[in-house]
């Protein structure tokens, strides 16, 4: 299954199309503007949200939420270690790795195969990643790890530029 992500830039808080390989509308992803901690609504066509992620306010390390219908599905934690970050999906038992800052990771079960690659789409206007998924894993989870990751990425963007 290939997805692709595309962010609205001019847009006021956060918004995503998710299409697939033929360019059909899959999701749109809405986020909130005024929330404590970041908040993001992922709708299908019909516009039924089938996903809400939001972020533990007031954590160390950032970590979020993925619910369907109320109930936690997984939880979604950014790891620093020396020499790289990794993200770790409690619930399914997924890590994370990669090269985040180019926006080229891999996301893997805890036995090690891999289930999912992103990659940025470079050249674009706006944040644009092409989403390629195994079969029978959970799109709408690995949807939400990217994210997460996104937001993550562009809160520490955000940080670096309020700190110079």
């Amino acid at each position: 299954m290939e997805l692709y992500l595309k962010q609205k830039v001019f847009s006021w808080g956060d918004k995503f199309t998710v299409y697939d390989r033929s360019g059909t509308d899959r999701y749109f992803v809405q986020g909130e503007v005024f929330s404590l901690g970041k908040k993001l609504h992922v709708y299908d066509t019909t516009g039924t949200e089938q996903v809400l992620i939001r972020q533990k306010p007031f954590s160390f390390l950032p970590r979020y939420f993925v619910s369907r219908g109320g109930r936690v599905q997984a939880e979604i934690v950014k790891q620093i270690t020396f020499f790289h970050q990794e993200y770790f999906v409690n619930g399914p038992g997924w890590t994370v790795n990669g090269d985040f800052w180019a926006h080229e990771y891999i996301i893997n079960r805890a036995d090690g195969l891999a289930i999912a690659t992103v990659s940025r789409e470079w050249m674009t206007f706006g944040d644009a990643y092409a989403i390629s998924i195994s079969p029978d894993v959970d799109e709408l989870l690995v949807l939400s790890v990217v994210l997460v990751i996104d937001a993550c990425i562009a809160q520490a963007s955000q940080s670096a530029v309020m700190a110079d």
